[in-house]
């Protein structure tokens, strides 16, 4: 029997061991950036790389080294990890070095040929339980595996430039794949920082029908506008235009190639512009560069890109090559958009939107057109991941590129699944974890700080919205469960402690960061945890005035996290069994006043040495008495808006938020 598939990956026991030696063929220019990801996330595996030829081997093995010294350098990577990285390293010329992989990658030259015969070479090798992927960007694989005995151990793993980097991987979910296969790739890949998109087995996938269709209608529009032009207009969907971007890649056959492909397979409305087989470098400038176009040009172009993007997407939707929340977020990860083309869609508004797609139905004749409703390919959770486990909604935070940060969206959508389950009988309550392997959830966005540095009233209002959820679950009577699966900061701790448990990653840890910026912790932090644990009120006011890290090791002796696990599925399958022990228990945050150990004097100075703002931990000490000897909850909590509010008019919330933006260490000794 197939186990179901979970829309958190993590969520699943895991079928098969973590891989411990993993063989990449094609040591050019995107195996060995795979090899190095996967060294830096598994220092202990063993990598082979195989290729035809010594130099890109010698090449490969150097490139390591390199990446190596400069992580280190840059204070990304100690020199013992570097070392741990770039030990087990092995570079051949002959496939028998492959033998004992449990995993190989293929990521040799787009050829069919080729690849067929570099897997048969493979099976004649490896154990039969061996896993063999593909890192193409166009082929099927019933093409490719078509010839193996065994296909069901391969799919298709499609990296992104630069692999080493880029943290979205499409997992392609082909029939013959074998039950359990496509599951265990995307936990590998989850548990190790990337972001597993699964797709179906269409030519080109999920993504590069997108890219590679962008592009070619960036160069269908060259007799209206130069290569330079088009990129600037470009800008205002990506960080940088197609052109840029194909310069940069060297990409140009890749378009001839993969386009090629969509129009033998899907019609001559694919077919590649004929200018990419006669141009090797593009004339167009760096991103941000100023071009000046004339409207009507830019307007063309506008709605060009726009309607080959809505074009493109709502196909992928409509033959379910991809889920709506992998295409948006898939764009943005590994394509560089601005914004995912379903929410530029929303975001225009059906009228706008019909209006580009009809002009692009008539521009090109031949492009797949909606099949339905506009609305409804833009209606979809953007943020979060459900999944059921027994009657028990889990919850994940996924904002990958902002490690889980809280922003509104976020937020409105935690409000709507709970409240669409809440008073289901059903369902017995919630858990709320993050993403990945690493956070939890990284606190607030700050990106609406700066303009409300000044205002008192606007910031507390701020402070207020931003704890609509978590005044929500202080009056659910459903439990929810926090499940850190790594760390929690600032709003992000916040939202934990307003959960009726909390569990953690053995390795978890929290922290409230927001003393370091001059500001404080609006939503609670100074008026839940000297509630919920009055014991641990000494440890709060270090993390509060201090920025003090707490390990979750520590949280549990002290009682603030109540079990620990040391994998991730048994990290949500202690949440649930939590939900499960507090249904129907009373719970809730004490009210009425609450006597606070003494505010000992501290200097202003972090745990790790920073300086910090003396103004702002004065501030926050006044309002964590105030808000203990507050006679409600909700009077507790309103001390604390207001005080962040205040701190929002200091010089030091100016320095500090301005320190952020510029990525560089505020100056309190001027601001005090």
């Amino acid at each position: 029997m197939t186990p179901p598939r979970y829309a958190n990956p993590l969520i699943a026991p895991p079928t098969r061991p973590m891989p411990r030696h993993v063989g990449i063929v094609g040591a050019g220019t995107i195996g060995p950036d795979i090899g190095y990801y996967l060294k830096s996330a598994l220092p202990d595996l063993s990598l082979t790389l195989v290729d035809v030829a010594q130099a890109p081997l010698d090449a490969a093995l150097a490139r390591f080294a390199d990446y190596a010294r400069k992580a280190v350098a840059r204070g990304k990577m100690s020199a013992a990890r570097a070392a741990e990285v770039t030990r087990n390293l092995e570079g051949s010329l002959d496939y028998d070095a492959l033998a004992g992989c449990d995993w190989v990658i293929e990521a040799a030259t787009e050829r069919l040929d080729l690849k067929r015969r570099i897997f048969a070479d493979l099976e004649r090798r490896l154990a039969d339980d061996a896993i063999v992927t593909s890192n193409t960007s166009s082929l099927p694989a019933s093409r490719l595996f078509a010839g193996m005995r065994h296909p069901g151990r391969a799919t298709v793993t499609h990296f992104f430039a630069p692999a080493w980097r880029n943290p979205a991987v499409e997992v392609v979910d082909w029939p013959l794949a074998a039950p359990g296969l496509v599951d265990h790739l995307r936990r590998v890949f989850a548990a190790t920082g990337k972001l597993p998109l699964v797709t179906a087995d269409a030519t080109c996938f999920m993504l590069d029908r997108v890219f590679d269709n962008w592009c070619n209608e960036a160069a269908m529009l060259l007799p209206q506008a130069s290569a330079g032009e088009i990129d600037a207009v470009a800008g205002e969907f990506v960080h940088a235009g197609p052109f840029f971007v194909l310069n940069l890649a060297r990409g140009n056959p890749i378009i001839v190639e993969t386009n090629s492909l969509q129009a033998d397979e899907e019609g001559e409305h694919y077919r590649p512009a004929p200018v990419f087989r006669s141009v090797d470098r593009w004339l167009t400038g760096a991103p941000g560069d100023r071009v000046d176009v004339a409207p009507e040009t830019a307007a063309a172009v506008r709605d060009r890109l726009a309607g080959v993007l809505f074009s493109q997407s709502t196909d992928i939707l409509d033959r379910g090559i991809g889920g709506a929340a992998d295409l948006d977020l898939g764009c943005r990860i590994a394509l560089g958009f601005k914004r995912g083309p379903l929410d530029l869609m929303r975001d225009l508004g059906e009228a706008e939107a019909t209006r580009i797609l009809g002009r692009f139905a008539r521009e090109r004749p031949g492009m797949p057109m909606p099949k339905r409703p506009l609305a409804s390919y833009t209606r979809f959770l953007r943020h979060v991941q459900v999944d059921d486990l027994d009657g028990v909604k889990v919850v994940t935070l996924r904002r990958p590129e902002a490690l889980n940060a809280l922003h509104d969206e976020m937020t409105d959508e935690i409000l709507e699944v709970i409240r669409a389950h809440e008073r289901d009988a059903a369902v017995r309550g919630f858990v709320l974890t993050g993403d990945g392997a690493r956070a939890f959830c990284a606190g607030a966005d700050v990106g609406r700080f700066p303009s409300l540095l000044g205002d008192a009233q606007a910031s507390a209002q701020y402070a207020r919205d931003c704890s609509r959820l978590l005044v929500h679950l202080d009056a659910m009577e459903k439990p929810v469960v926090a499940a850190l699966n790594g760390f929690a900061l600032g709003g992000g701790f916040e939202l934990a402690m307003r959960c009726r448990s909390i569990v953690a990653m053995k390795t978890a840890w929290m922290q409230f960061p927001e003393i370091t910026l001059g500001i404080l912790p609006g939503i609670g932090a100074m008026v839940v945890p000297y509630r919920r644990w009055p014991g641990a009120a000494s440890l709060f006011h270090g993390m509060l005035r201090r920025a003090e890290k707490l390990t979750a090791g520590r949280a549990h002796e002290l009682g603030i996290v109540d079990a620990l696990a040391a994998e991730p599925h048994a990290l949500v399958a202690e949440a649930v069994a939590r939900v499960r022990a507090l249904s129907g228990r009373p719970g809730g945050i004490a009210e009425g006043a609450v006597v606070v150990p003494d505010l000992a004097p501290v200097a202003p100075v972090a745990e790790d040495g920073t300086t910090l703002s003396a103004e702002a931990i004065a501030l926050m000490e006044r309002a964590i008495r105030d808000a203990a000897a507050a006679p409600t909850l909700g009077e507790a909590l309103e001390v604390g808006y207001r005080a962040f509010g205040a701190s929002a008019c200091t010089a030091a919330a100016r320095e500090g938020i301005a320190a952020f933006g510029e990525r560089r260490r505020p100056d309190f000794k001027r601001t005090g």
